[in-house]
């Protein structure tokens, strides 16, 4: 039995979720970016009374390290670092946008496409990533600056985009190879994969992991 409670504070929608064994035992979602610090310490709390789990019996804190919100990522790693060191209990760190690839591949569930997370960073950037079904990367993360040519000297494969900046990208794409959904990262994926990090002994140095911020942008080449 294991008790790995996730925070997720590094983009525009929180996530607290508390798991057992890759079960979700309960969920508290903040879709207010600024209220983020202030909704993860009453989250917490929450979800361990509702379950009647002492936080002692927490066997490992799993946190999104980016990229995002700078704000975010600070108060979530902040927040999971500490409980790690008062709990001597190993800390599971997570990439943002791997973490919202996995959730959209568990939804969609098709090996021959491939996935591109997009988190937005203002005007027309975004932190994003291109994956395969199985997590390989084609793009490894990073910012950009998106055009219309964007992601044109890809595979000629069918890409899915999701997330908050891949709106901006729908209104300036031509390529009929792009679809668009709007798939936010699922409790139940959170739990799968952070189970499978704790099973694999997949654990961050709490005292030196650092957080993702992918601060230089770049624009892609145009064709």
């Amino acid at each position: 039995m294991s008790y790995i409670l996730n925070i997720h504070t590094a983009t525009e929608t929180a996530l607290v979720v508390l798991t057992e064994n890759n079960k979700v035992l309960g969920v508290f979602i903040n879709d207010e970016t600024k209220q983020h610090a202030a909704f993860l310490h009453y989250a917490i709390q929450e979800l361990l009374q509702k379950n009647h789990i002492n936080i002692k019996q927490l066997n490992a804190i799993g946190v999104s390290a980016g990229p995002g919100s700078y704000t975010g990522i600070r108060v979530g790693l902040a927040t999971a670092k500490g409980l790690c060191y008062a709990l001597s209990i190993p800390l599971i760190t997570y990439n943002s946008l791997e973490l919202m690839a996995f959730s959209a591949i568990e939804f969609i569930n098709d090996e021959s496409v491939l996935y591109c997370p997009m988190i937005d960073a203002r005007r027309m950037e975004v932190f994003a990533a291109v994956y395969n079904y199985t997590l390989k990367e084609f793009i490894s993360p990073t910012a950009m600056i998106l055009h219309e040519n964007s992601f044109d000297e890809m595979p000629d494969k069918k890409i899915y985009f999701f997330g908050s900046g891949s709106d901006k990208f729908k209104k300036i794409t031509k390529n009929e190879n792009h679809f668009f959904i709007a798939e936010p990262i699922s409790p139940a994926s959170l739990a799968k994969i952070s189970g499978q990090k704790f099973v694999k002994n997949e654990f961050a140095d709490f005292v030196y992991a650092k957080p993702l911020y992918l601060k230089e942008f770049h624009s892609s080449i145009k064709k």
